[in-house]
């Protein structure tokens, strides 16, 4: 190729690969087809309804520890605080954000206040599957006939009496005195 060509080629390139760039990022995907990996991001901790339900006001900051578990936020300057925050960010299904604050006298808990209803747990787990598939699990408990139609397992011999083999005398572990 001439040089006279070869400069205004490689500007035209250059051009076209900076105008691609620039559409990649501004949409989702690729030609409808190819979408960009992200990243599931899950930060603090789940609390549902349930958890909820069992922390009441009076319990000591171990026993509201035990139930929610460790709080996300907690402040030096607000030690009457604590914060239970949990997003979840994951493709496929709708963001979540929900904020528990728990406020303490002392050592005791006065009140808990939650900015949004929270959902039990089957709910969550319901909302977090992306599969949306109908699994098909086996039950984790057997029926009646599924119990009677198992074998039944062989008894163990009964350990003789006698111990089997020749015994051996063994000198003593300690000098004798």
């Amino acid at each position: 190729m001439p040089s006279r060509f070869r400069r205004p080629a490689c500007l035209l390139a250059a051009a076209l690969a900076v105008s691609g760039c620039a559409s990649l990022q501004s949409s989702d995907n690729i030609f409808g087809v190819i979408t960009p990996y992200r990243v599931e991001v899950v930060q603090g901790n789940v609390v549902t309804k349930e958890q909820l339900a069992l922390v009441k006001p009076g319990m000591t900051r171990a026993q509201v520890r035990d139930v929610l578990g460790s709080p996300l936020l907690t402040d030096a300057f607000h030690a009457d605080r604590w914060d239970y925050v949990f997003t979840i960010r994951r493709q496929g299904a709708e963001p979540q954000l929900r904020r528990i604050v728990a406020r303490f006298e002392g050592e005791t808990l006065k009140s808990v206040d939650s900015n949004a209803e929270l959902p039990e747990e089957r709910e969550f787990v319901a909302s977090i599957d992306t599969f949306k598939t109908s699994r098909k699990a086996p039950p984790l408990a057997l029926t009646e006939e599924q119990v009677k139609a198992l074998p039944v397992p062989e008894k163990p011999a009964a350990p003789a009496a006698e111990p089997i083999g020749p015994t051996r005398s063994y000198p003593p572990l300690e000098p004798a005195k």
